[in-house]
């Protein structure tokens, strides 16, 4: 630990005394910014893209198990956009609409899933009637 602090010292004065030769013009923050970007921001991206690309390996693509649970998909009243089912950002992979998942896989949760019951909503009441 006590050569990190060490090195961090001698970092600390080595820009400081660039900054000072420099102090005439803006050239020396330049010059410090260039130098942190470089070892600091471009390091910490490629960590950061590292990482995501661990994650996204080990992660499971399969959608989970459809759980109707009525007060997830209370809505008294359709959405303003679209046909009044989907919210805004809706993304069909993740997102279920109150019977269940959208695609290909709609098909397999509908016949294992009861769709959800309980209140009557205005989108039940829509389907309902036609």
């Amino acid at each position: 630990m006590a050569a990190v602090h060490a090195r961090l010292g001698m970092f600390r004065r080595a820009l400081a005394t660039e900054a000072g030769r420099r102090s005439m013009g803006h050239q020396g923050g330049a010059r410090t910014w260039k130098i942190l970007s470089f070892v600091v921001a471009l390091p910490g991206v490629g960590v950061c893209m590292l990482n995501a690309w661990l994650k996204m390996q080990h992660h499971s693509h399969e959608t989970p198990a459809f759980t109707p649970y009525p007060h997830l998909y209370v809505r008294t009243k359709p959405f303003p956009w679209g046909d009044g089912n989907h919210s805004l950002f809706h993304n069909p992979h993740t997102n279920a609409l109150p019977t269940g998942y959208e695609g290909l896989a709609t098909e397999q949760h509908r016949e294992r899933e009861a769709p959800p019951t309980g209140r009557r909503t205005a989108l039940n009441r829509k389907a309902e009637r036609g």
